[in-house]
């Protein structure tokens, strides 16, 4: 079983139709001793591989191979060579040498509404006796990052640690806590890489950030305060009888616990309930950056 002589035919083709890629085929004769011949047998044996540049249009690659047998004799078979153009994430033939890809889309999401906006002036959301509005919610924009690459075993470990977790520092040109990983997925693929059985894990890490960051902001306030050590039940004066009452309504409270001088603003809490993980370590960034 041996491929006897080939040669290439005359007439190479390409195809460059406007606004699309390029491509071109390249064919073959090739004499053969019998007929049990695979396509990638007789592709190695001309030196053409997937992943192959073009002899003349280095910019195309190889990216299919035909053979059809019987042509124009039992003993003889038409070999077509197809290239085309791929991005330098896809012109590896081997799927695990394949750089990771990126890809961004952006939304909103719901936070809880503490601010608004007077003229270019951000200020407390709060009515005209110093208190916030329970329960109202706002949106603020949302990016996420989706990261495709491949893997010989699921990172199934890196999943479990890095799943819910805020990025420690810096990381895509945002500060600590802004980005989010929300979780690692995979599926298991197979291809044949040069007559070659390869099996992989496709897997996908999805990343989100947030503009305020994922912080819980809560403002300082409480139905409680502490008094020389002691907690205590915060009132008000009873504008009917002059006499403190117990408050129904939270009251803003300084860092410290105590009770707040009337007039003053609530503080802003900022609490981290995710843990925090070198994201650049762990992701790595785009090759853009």
């Amino acid at each position: 079983m041996a491929v006897v002589a080939w040669r290439e035919v005359s007439g190479r083709s390409l195809t460059h139709r406007f606004g699309e890629p390029p491509s071109a085929d390249r064919k073959f004769i090739v004499t053969l001793d019998n007929r049990a011949h695979s396509v990638s047998e007789v592709a190695n044996t001309i030196g053409i591989f997937h992943g192959a540049p073009h002899p003349e249009y280095g910019f195309i690659t190889m990216t299919e191979a035909v053979m059809t047998e019987g042509s124009p004799t039992p003993y003889h078979a038409e070999v077509t060579f197809r290239y085309e153009l791929l991005s330098p994430d896809e012109r590896d033939p081997n799927p695990l040498a394949r750089p990771d890809t990126w890809s961004f889309s952006t939304g909103g999401a719901a936070v809880p509404a503490l601010f608004y906006w007077d003229g270019n002036v951000q200020k407390p959301l709060v009515n005209s006796a110093l208190d916030y509005f329970e329960g109202l919610s706002t949106e603020e924009g949302e990016c996420r990052a989706s990261i495709s690459g491949n893997r010989a075993t699921f990172p199934l470990s890196t999943a479990v640690a890095v799943t819910n977790c805020v990025n420690s520092g810096g990381y895509l040109g945002a500060p600590a806590h802004h980005w989010k990983c929300t979780g690692i997925s995979g599926q298991q693929q197979i291809e044949m890489v040069n007559d070659a059985e390869v099996r992989y894990w496709s897997i996908t890490t999805e990343l989100v950030f947030r503009q305020t960051g994922w912080n819980l902001q809560l403002p300082d306030v409480g139905f409680n305060f502490l008094d020389g050590g002691q907690k205590k039940r915060a009132w008000v004066v009873d504008p009917d009888s002059n006499e403190k009452v117990p408050a129904v309504n939270p009251v803003a409270l300084n860092a410290n616990g105590s009770l707040k001088a009337a007039g003053q603003l609530p503080d802003i809490l900022t609490r981290r309930v995710n843990r925090e993980v070198n994201f650049s370590s762990y992701f790595g960034n785009p090759s853009w950056l």
